[in-house]
């Protein structure tokens, strides 16, 4: 083995002198150059699993090995790896074959010069420096391409006939988390005016969890459109539940409501969710948790959630919210926020209206949990407002 200051280069080459060869242009093109040596492919392999090089020198000739097995076996055991093939004279197109089988370069041995020599091994690092860059700059395309196309699932856009109902909407990934969770929500407004809303949380985190929040929320709006309502309604998002998931510890939690036109009240179920704020017109922010039921998929088939009345007087407002939003630490210890201390928080920006309302509690919610990191579980913050008579 010879050592230098510069790049890391595998030199694999089962003849001596031609290994001499490589040593004695390194020596004089004056470039450090970290340079090794394996004779076998297998011994070779052996010094990339301890340490990949930046670049390999392979002879496509080895004892263990012929022609582009070599450099096919390389390729995957070492991937981020530069490679430069070294042919005989006569071997040219061997050298191309080479270049278009992953080989960065190839170079004659009858021909090589020091400064040509290094410079193809500096060019074969660069290059692959830029596939790499290049293929990870592909792969954040796609994960931002997926992560839209996740988002525009889980996060739709409300479904409504006309204006009386204000929605307002926001998601927050947690800090752990590069794509979106499993956290949903919907707002569908039928032809008769009656407005139905649906905040729900997939356990777990993940590109499979996050498909099946979609997959809830779909359904969710399917079933709505399609008449069912009640128990009907959650047996169905439970069926599909069970059918979908990947393992029976996944289950998920909900609240869904139903308002009719004009209404002073809506009907609520709740499947293991949290409660949620009332914004009365006159007078303080509260909780309301209303009567529930198990969450979805841990009783299939024999769970019952009643549905609950609601008192919803004229001007009232609803907030609906996923758990991740109460879950934070306060910077108290291990002290977390809970309902207690959202409805504080709450109370605190009652006056504002519905944006600033929904986007001042989720960042003092933010703030507290700064010292632990922030937020550590997705957020999903789903306001409602009615502008129709009673």
């Amino acid at each position: 083995m010879w050592s230098g200051d510069g790049p890391s280069v595998l030199l694999i080459e089962d003849d001596p002198g031609d290994a001499l060869l490589v040593e004695e242009m390194v020596a004089d093109s004056g470039v450090a150059i970290d340079l090794s040596w394996a004779r076998t492919l297998a011994e070779a392999l052996d010094a990339l699993d301890r340490d990949a090089p930046e670049c390999v020198l392979l002879d496509l000739h080895l004892p263990d090995s012929q022609g582009l097995g070599a450099l096919e076996t390389i390729l995957s055991r070492s991937p981020g790896t530069a490679v430069v093939v070294l042919t005989g004279l006569a071997q040219d197109e061997s050298g191309l074959a080479a270049v278009a089988g992953g080989a960065q370069d190839y170079l004659i041995k009858g021909r090589l010069e020091a400064d040509v020599f290094v410079r193809a091994i500096r060019y074969a690092i660069q290059r692959k420096r830029a596939e790499r860059s290049a293929a990870d700059l592909r792969e954040s395309r796609l994960r931002a391409e997926e992560n839209s196309r996740v988002e525009r699932g889980l996060l739709p856009t409300p479904l409504l006939v006309d204006d009386t109902t204000q929605v307002c909407s926001r998601y927050r990934p947690g800090r752990a988390q590069s794509l979106l969770g499993g956290d949903f929500y919907d707002v569908v407004q039928t032809p008769d005016g009656t407005t139905h809303a649906v905040v729900g949380d997939v356990s777990g985190h993940g590109p499979d969890e996050a498909a099946l929040g979609v997959c809830l929320r779909v359904a969710w709006r399917s079933f709505i459109l399609s008449g069912a309502r009640g128990q009907r309604l959650l047996d169905l998002l439970e069926q599909m539940l069970v059918a979908e998931r990947s393992g029976p510890e996944i289950f998920a939690t909900l609240t869904t409501l139903s308002r009719a036109a004009g209404a002073p009240r809506a009907d609520v179920m709740r499947a293991g969710h949290p409660g949620m704020l009332l914004r009365p017109p006159d007078g303080p922010v509260r909780l309301e948790e209303v009567r529930g039921g198990p969450v979805l998929g841990l009783l299939p088939g024999r769970a019952r959630w009643p549905v609950t009345s609601l008192e919803a007087p004229r001007g009232t407002r609803l907030v609906l919210f996923t758990d991740g939003l109460i879950e934070g630490r306060t910077g108290k210890g291990y002290e977390r926020l809970g309902e207690a201390g959202l409805v504080e928080i709450a109370r605190e920006y009652a006056g504002l209206p519905a944006d600033d309302f929904v986007d001042s509690v989720i960042q003092r919610c933010e703030d507290l949990a700064a010292d632990s990191g922030g937020l550590a579980d997705d957020v999903a913050v789903l306001h409602l407002g009615w502008t129709d008579t009673v």
